[in-house]
């Protein structure tokens, strides 16, 4: 059976997650952040559920670490306080799996961790790579970044960060980008996303279902903790940056990536991991265009998988 562990500092809702997961899981809870990174450090624990706001230690700094001492171990942010920072955070330095907030759904948060579980085992039983595989060289990766923005000023900036060996693509409207994601493979999306309601946001996470390979880095002034949730559990973006980004930031965010990607093309089993959950949005209601734009990108996909 899966192990999974659950993080909580009120008992009250440990007791409620041991009785929802009883003879689904070996569980295992504790009230003590520090106590889960220690735990995880000694034994594999496929899957840790981490509540955010506890007294000693947040959720976000617990599923840094477990994802430090635990690559394989999948990791879901539960709480019940969605405030920008920590989401953001969560997305940023945990690089979690899913955020989900209490009140939970019980039989969304079960079909949740028993998915994460399937995957974090694959991962576990996976022979371990070889030491020349970990690390893939940037300098040797001809990797290709494209940027959304429609001013470009995001797309300059990020041709100062990358090395020589990464070619640079600039959109100023979602038809272009998609236009040149059915033209070749992109390893990394810096999006820029000024509406919370436009198409970008939608096409970013249809995106992640039809290539997901494909990093996604987001930069918006918009300080909108639903829409990052969003982002996060259907779309899985890598990293959500404030506009105007950091360049340190930026630059981390975007090398973070294009290692990521040549790790998911070396090893195709990672790609679960990038599992998106079902878009909320109405799909009867996407233009014909941008259907046809998903239908060159599918097609195109498949002929550089095959």
């Amino acid at each position: 059976m899966p192990r999974v562990l659950f993080v909580d500092d009120e008992e009250r809702i440990l007791r409620s997650l041991r009785m929802l997961f009883r003879g689904r899981c070996e569980i295992l809870t504790t009230t003590s952040g520090h106590e889960a990174i220690e735990w995880v450090r000694q034994r594999p624990v496929h899957v840790v559920v981490s509540d955010q706001r506890m007294p000693e230690i947040g959720g976000v700094e617990v599923l840094r670490a477990v994802a430090g001492h635990s690559p394989a171990t999948m990791r879901i942010l539960l709480t019940g306080y969605a405030d920008m920072d920590a989401v953001t955070a969560s997305v940023n330095d945990g690089e979690i799996y899913r955020f989900i907030e209490k009140p939970w759904d019980a039989l969304r948060l079960i079909d949740t961790v028993e998915q994460a579980a399937r995957i974090a085992q694959d991962g576990f039983a996976a022979p371990p790579p070889e030491a020349s595989s970990r690390k893939p060289s940037l300098s040797t990766v001809a990797a290709r970044v494209l940027v959304l923005d429609d001013d470009g000023a995001v797309a300059a900036q990020v041709r100062e960060l990358m090395p020589e060996a990464v070619r640079i693509e600039h959109a100023t409207s979602l038809p272009d980008a998609l236009d040149a994601m059915a033209v070749s493979e992109i390893a990394v999306v810096v999006a820029q996303l000024s509406s919370a309601a436009g198409d970008v946001a939608e096409a970013l996470k249809q995106l992640k279902r039809l290539c997901p390979g494909t990093l996604v880095i987001v930069v918006s002034p918009l300080r909108d903790s639903r829409l990052v949730i969003g982002l996060i559990n259907e779309g899985q973006i890598f990293r959500f940056l404030l506009q105007p980004p950091p360049r340190e930031l930026l630059r981390r965010g975007l090398l973070a990536a294009l290692q990521r990607h040549a790790e998911l093309r070396a090893d195709a089993g990672l790609l679960r991991r990038h599992a998106v959950e079902p878009s909320r949005g109405d799909a009867s209601t996407t233009p014909g265009w941008l259907q046809q734009a998903w239908r060159r990108i599918r097609e195109a996909t498949a002929l550089r998988i095959g």
